[in-house]
């Protein structure tokens, strides 16, 4: 099994758990933004956000 397989099982993994994924990737985006005193959230949540859209994505292919 190689590095392509793995990405491959990552990306169906996700795309099978993807309310799961995308409350992580929130949780993630909440405790970063809590340790940097709110000072980047705008960038946090743009990121956040773009991740989000990426595990939207990952069924379509």
């Amino acid at each position: 099994m190689g590095i392509g397989d793995f990405i491959d099982k990552a990306k169906d993994l996700a795309g099978e758990h993807e309310d799961a994924v995308k409350d992580g990737i929130d949780k993630a985006a909440d405790f970063v933004d809590e340790k940097t005193g709110g000072e980047h959230s705008e960038h946090i949540d743009k990121g956040a956000e773009a991740a989000k859209d990426f595990v939207e994505g990952l069924d379509d292919k």
